[in-house]
């Protein structure tokens, strides 16, 4: 059914992902489809990044990349079948973007449990819902 499922993964929670991750990894293997775990990386403003180290940001999306790469392969997706893609940028604006550039037919993703702020703001996965323009499935944590 689902052929190309895009997975966001928070950098600073990973494994909050990890039902979404999983229940991907099931529907893609119905389908023998392809998984592609997102993590979006926060913008560095100019005057943060001059007080971090010169390598922080690359040192970052290092171990970002290692640790989302563990959470797909500790959900039994095979090496062929998982793709990590790191942006910077809007939560929601990146998913989207990465789901209609890779033609994925579905977003899975985790959300928490809406809290007054959440309504009243908008959580990421709310967005996700009222704009993508394939399936959403959103798994409560």
């Amino acid at each position: 059914m689902f052929k190309k499922i895009v997975v966001p993964v928070d950098p600073s929670e990973i494994e909050f992902a990890k039902p979404a991750v999983d229940a991907a990894a099931n529907l893609a293997k119905q389908a023998d489809g392809e998984i592609r775990l997102i993590a979006v990386l926060p913008v560095m403003n100019g005057y943060v990044s001059e007080l971090l180290p010169a390598d922080y940001e690359a040192a970052l999306e290092t171990e970002t990349d290692k640790r989302v790469k563990d959470l797909g392969a500790a959900a039994g997706i095979a090496a062929d079948k998982l793709s990590v893609v790191m942006r910077t940028g809007s939560v929601y604006h990146e998913v989207i973007d990465e789901a209609k550039e890779w033609g994925a037919d579905a977003i899975v993703v985790c959300s928490h449990r809406p809290a007054m702020s959440t309504y009243l703001l908008g959580s990421n996965a709310a967005k996700i819902v009222r704009h993508a323009t394939c399936s959403v499935l959103v798994l409560r944590g």
